[in-house]
């Protein structure tokens, strides 16, 4: 199978770093693997991944304290690894930009598909079928290009933020409950919709004057968000 990208798989436990690195390659991936936030640190700076599988429950630097880093220079996908119980973890990982998570114990398989939906998305056009481009304001989206701008600034957005940004760019005025997102946006048939929740209040964070009041995403109560363009 040919080689589908480079993934960096972080875990202080060696029995899932061999685990997951053997299905990961046996998938078509190049996998560089570390168990400890440091190492991950360094190897990303050195050879950076296309995709990172992070351990959220790391002695020293943990998996959290990686995902930001990671953030403050990268957009790379993030898929992390956290255990039953840990949705504390989950929701903080989400608001720091993770764009998903498989739960401990979990198949390698599954992962291994998640990983190659997250990469997928981050490199190819939005979901949505989109026009080339999309504006609303000072809003601008070009899905060509991955990228969106306010007032000329390119937003910082993960690679699922864009592609719910398209997706509500492409049905405004329409609701959709976090089920019909997370079937349309992350492809999932079932799933914690909390994730969309975290990526809806991160996506306002960044396209909102006063994400507390927002014009543009608003929330249909009892059914769930709605895109309202600014511009008629």
């Amino acid at each position: 199978m040919a080689e589908t990208g480079r993934v960096l798989v972080v875990d202080d436990d060696e029995t899932v770093r061999d685990v997951v690195r053997r299905y990961l390659e046996a998938g078509g991936f190049t996998v560089d693997v570390a168990g400890d936030g440091v190492t991950g640190l360094r190897l990303f700076a050195q050879r950076p991944a296309d995709v990172v599988v992070l351990d959220v429950m790391m002695p020293g630097i943990n998996g959290l304290e990686v995902c930001r880093r990671l953030r403050q220079a990268s957009q790379v996908p993030v898929v992390l690894l956290t255990a039953l119980g840990e949705e504390e973890n989950r929701i903080a990982g989400l608001q720091l930009g993770a764009d998903d998570y498989v739960t401990k114990p979990f198949s390698p398989r599954e992962l291994t598909l998640r990983v190659a939906s997250v990469l997928r998305r981050a490199r190819m056009p939005g979901v949505a079928p989109v026009a080339p481009e999309s504006r609303d304001g000072n809003l601008r989206l070009q899905p060509g290009a991955r990228q969106a701008t306010l007032d000329g600034a390119e937003l910082p957005l993960t690679a699922r933020e864009f592609d719910l940004l398209a997706f509500f760019l492409a049905h405004p005025g329409v609701a959709f409950s976090r089920a019909d997102l997370l079937e349309k946006v992350w492809g999932w048939d079932f799933g914690d919709q909390s994730t969309v929740t975290v990526h809806v209040r991160r996506l306002r964070e960044k396209i909102e004057p006063n994400p507390a009041k927002p014009m543009r995403i608003a929330t249909v109560w009892g059914v769930g968000y709605r895109y309202d363009p600014v511009t008629s």
